[in-house]
């Protein structure tokens, strides 16, 4: 049985499992930037705030940028550039549309920017683990052919041109995804331990050389990929994206006087609990009695 791209259909609707996954990957993303963020004693519900522009933003970026790789389709095509199935997504233009919402997000409600990019990222990560699997159902994205135990069976109308003979290829998405998910637990561990030494948007920039690392190993064994001279255009700006990050994470740290320095909070409150607590905390001292509140009138006669 092949994978099927559409996992229901609501009359004449059908949701894909491509979309369903974005949103999967992101909801959990953004619970963890919640809890993130509360332990540094911000409001949770700042996160889930800003879900819905992020993720419009991320997705139209994405899809300019898969767009524009392949133009050459589109322009003779022009009425499947907006695609419900989400077929045709570019992880770097999502990031990078995903962070310029941020950026004037931040902006407006007077978070900082390096603060939140920190808190997201590492979600982020685990998100495209999840996503990649969106290239599963759709039969794309597929490596070169393979007999190895793990290859995956593309059928006849999705293999490349050059491959119509070949069944099996290599599943460079689920290689993908599984670096993905380590990736995600290195940033989340740094996100949550790292405190000596660390600069606000430290773990961010990580991002920008772990996952351009992942990705320009992985174009190796993309055969679609969009090409740039004897590199893909993945791994080009996988190098550009790897040399920005690298500079900003050693220069920074030239800098002597820097507000951006990590400071570690206190947990968030909700303004109830704090207030319980608080009332809580009143009662108890008040019940306190100490050898100072006993005065003489209090203490007992000594009897003849």
């Amino acid at each position: 049985m092949q994978p099927n791209p559409v996992l229901f259909r609501i009359g004449s609707i059908s949701i894909y499992w491509y979309g369903v996954l974005i949103v999967l990957g992101s909801l959990l993303a953004t619970q963890l930037a919640s809890n993130l963020s509360r332990r540094n004693g911000h409001d949770p519900e700042i996160a889930w705030n800003m879900l819905v522009v992020l993720l419009i933003c991320g997705v139209v970026g994405g899809r300019i940028y898969h767009v524009i790789s392949a133009w050459e389709y589109y322009r003779a095509n022009p009425n499947q550039i907006v695609g419900l199935q989400m077929s045709g997504f570019g992880i770097f233009g999502a990031v990078i549309g995903g962070a310029l919402a941020l950026a004037v997000y931040s902006a407006i409600h007077k978070l900082r920017f390096w603060e939140w990019a920190d808190y997201l990222i590492p979600g982020v990560l685990l998100a495209q683990a999840i996503g990649r699997w969106g290239n599963f159902f759709n039969q794309e994205l597929y490596g070169y052919p393979s007999d190895l135990p793990w290859a995956i069976y593309i059928s006849p109308e999705h293999r490349l041109p050059q491959f119509v003979a070949d069944e099996r290829f290599h599943p460079t998405f689920l290689y993908e995804s599984l670096l993905n998910l380590l990736g995600f637990l290195l940033l989340y561990f740094l996100a949550r331990k790292w405190v000596k030494g660390r600069k606000w948007g430290d773990i961010f920039l990580i991002y920008g050389l772990v996952y351009p690392l992942i990705r320009f190993v992985i174009e190796f064994q993309r055969p679609d990929a969009w090409m740039a001279g004897t590199l893909t255009m993945a791994q080009v700006v996988s190098i550009v994206i790897f040399a920005v990050s690298l500079i900003l994470l050693v220069g920074r740290r030239l800098v002597k006087k820097d507000a951006m320095n990590y400071v570690q909070g206190e947990p968030w409150v909700a303004p109830d609990e704090a207030e319980a607590e608080a009332e809580t905390e009143a009662v108890s001292e008040d019940e306190v009695v100490t050898d100072e509140d006993i005065t003489d009138d209090d203490e007992p006669e000594e009897e003849d």
